[in-house]
């Protein structure tokens, strides 16, 4: 136990305090007096060492995504802060919060030249103007003592409800080293009070709902707020009061159950023209945290320029201001909870709504035929004939997935396949980034997750994200973390390469390469991972039951083809437009 208090010992003792559990990041000579007063403080986070500053911020973001827990990413100067940037701005455009400690030289050297130095002086890059465009909020701490009120302000600009996101301080090495005076425990951070919509907007959102549900009914389109604010129940008992059928965003697919009979599916380019069909007939749309961003909303913009909507959400819509366009701005799930409230009162003597009204009824299945599995819908057949593909192992894993499980994906084809064909385990969570998108962002994100619940996570992630931050695997097995890595491998760079068949000429690519064995490299490099290349289904559900037994971490490759079409309508509406069924093969690098 230390006699004195650093500005470090006050950092952790303040983190304690907050409940943070875990501090992701890589150590560095700016940064390591903060793994020093984690490794000696009697009791608080745990310090986690990934293998890239970019994976350390997209654990944080998986962490927080899996349990709603604020998390906490620490990094050096220089290159190492250098590299948290697309991490810290997919947590900006996802409206993640996250806490961001990052080192820098210390202040006697600032304007020298020093290795590294980012204080803006004499030419040098100005680290707090960098990171207060990407960040919502971002400090230098230059006096010691104002730790104590830059720690908590900083926490509670992360945590604001309204615009939640990545907080950041930069922290000279000798203030980190710095001895505190005394000091009064600073308490949970004061966030900003939001209040709720008036009550004559709200009016108008009940009004234009009934009117809506005597005609052809309601869809909500659910997005990421719904799982930020921690608003399910309330989302539900909406849906019920409204007698609406539901969308969801594809980076929100667990806020509503893919098992009841008002679900819809994904809305927007990973969706079905069956969802957009539902979406352009409806009466009336409720947005219910989302702005309806192109991923979600492309080619229902200009359909809702006239048409009734309610926004449920804070941040405003990205459609046009019309006089049908009603905006609740208030807390999520207070919103939800008083709008059901109201529409119940109004409700009272007349028939129950029923969300399945308007649609037709689930097929029965025949007798002696058993349901399908979580993660396979009845329109989700599995050919056993089918070759091992993205969309069948696809289907095999997410069948397979148990209760509580964690499903993470990365980007480009593996994603658009994923969030299309593999559903939400029971009480589990879905987690993808749709704000920059960034291939590699699943290897961070479902360890992250993993140290989250503790419970299954599954990964999918294509070969290109692999090659990017794939051996982030090597800090679930120092962890052994429940990590199953499922590697579509095809050899690709599979979106850019079906663009280029299908928008360009198709006569040259650059996003083919010569073969690569995934599976077998990570188990020579790995002793003691189960990791594997799996070529039939069956192979595929044994490596996935061995995984679920051994409770570690294991990597299962599968082989596919870079031509397969994945369920992205912008891609589907122009092959069959151009009379292409499938990229063609165009290119390819011999072995």
């Amino acid at each position: 136990m230390r006699n004195q208090f650093r500005v470090v010992d006050f950092i952790v003792d303040f983190l304690r305090r907050q409940d943070v559990g875990h501090v992701f990041g890589v150590g560095g000579a700016n940064i390591e007096d903060l793994y020093d007063a984690i490794r000696h403080a009697e009791s608080g986070p745990l310090g986690v060492v990934a293998k890239h500053e970019f994976s350390a911020a997209t654990m944080a973001d998986g962490y927080h995504r899996a349990s709603q827990r604020i998390p906490v990413i620490a990094a050096t100067s220089g290159a190492g802060a250098m590299n948290l940037v697309p991490g810290i701005a997919e947590l900006r455009a996802s409206y993640v919060p996250a806490l961001v400690l990052i080192g820098q030289p210390p202040t006697s050297l600032d304007g020298r030249g020093s290795f590294q130095e980012t204080s803006g002086l004499a030419g040098s890059i100005d680290a707090e103007r960098l990171f207060g465009e990407i960040a919502v909020h971002c400090v230098r701490v230059d006096d010691p003592e104002s730790i104590t009120e830059s720690l908590p302000r900083a926490l509670a600009a992360a945590m604001d409800p309204a615009a939640p996101g990545p907080a950041v301080l930069l922290l000279p090495k000798d203030v980190q080293q710095a001895v505190l005076s005394p000091w009064d425990t600073p308490g949970p951070p004061e966030l900003a009070a939001s209040e709720l919509s008036s009550a004559a907007e709200r009016e108008r959102a009940v009004a234009l709902l009934r009117t809506a549900g005597e005609r052809q009914g309601v869809v909500v389109v659910a997005g990421e707020a719904v799982a930020r604010a921690d608003a399910r129940p309330q989302l539900a008992r909406l849906v019920e009061a409204l007698g609406a059928r539901v969308a969801v965003a594809p980076d929100a697919k667990d806020v509503f159950d893919d098992r009841d009979p008002g679900h819809l599916g994904v809305a927007g380019v990973i969706g079905t023209a069956d969802v957009q069909e539902a979406l352009e007939q409806a009466s009336a749309v409720v947005l219910v945290g989302t702005r309806l961003p192109q991923m979600a909303g492309a080619g229902l913009h200009d359909h809702l320029k006239g048409a009734p909507v309610v926004c449920l959400d804070p941040r405003a819509p990205f459609l046009e201001p019309h006089e049908d366009l009603v905006r609740l701005t208030g807390p999520l799930a207070d919103e939800m909870t008083v709008l059901t409230k109201e529409l119940v009162a109004g409700n009272a003597g007349a028939p129950a709504p029923s969300a399945g009204a308007e649609q037709e009824e689930a097929p029965t299945p025949a007798a002696g035929s058993a349901p399908p599995p979580p993660g396979l819908s009845p329109s989700d057949p599995l050919d056993p004939l089918e070759p091992l593909g993205m969309r069948t192992a696809a289907i095999v894993v997410g069948a397979a997935l148990p209760e509580g499980a964690t499903v993470v994906s990365d980007a480009g084809n593996t994603g658009a396949t994923v969030i299309h064909h593999v559903g939400v385990p029971v009480g589990g969570r879905f987690i993808v980034a749709m704000g920059m998108g960034g291939m590699g962002h699943s290897f961070g994100a479902g360890i992250g997750a993993a140290f989250a619940t503790g419970r299954r996570t599954c990964v999918f992630a294509g070969d290109g994200a692999f090659f990017m931050h794939g051996l982030e695997i090597h800090t679930a097995v120092e962890h052994r973390l429940p990590v199953t890595f499922v590697i579509f491998n095809n050899n690709s760079h599979g979106m850019c390469h079906t663009r280029e068949q299908l928008f360009f000429s198709g006569d040259y690519t650059y996003n083919l390469f010569r073969p690569a064995r995934i599976g077998e490299g990570a188990a020579a490099m790995f002793p003691g991972l189960d990791a594997v290349t799996a070529t039939t289904a069956d192979e595929l559900r044994t490596a996935l039951a061995r995984a679920e037994a051994s409770g570690a971490p294991s990597l299962i490759c599968v082989d596919t083809d870079p031509t397969e079409m994945p369920p992205f309508r912008p891609f589907q509406q122009h092959a069959m437009a151009v009379g292409k069924s499938r990229p063609s093969n165009q290119g390819v690098v011999p072995g």
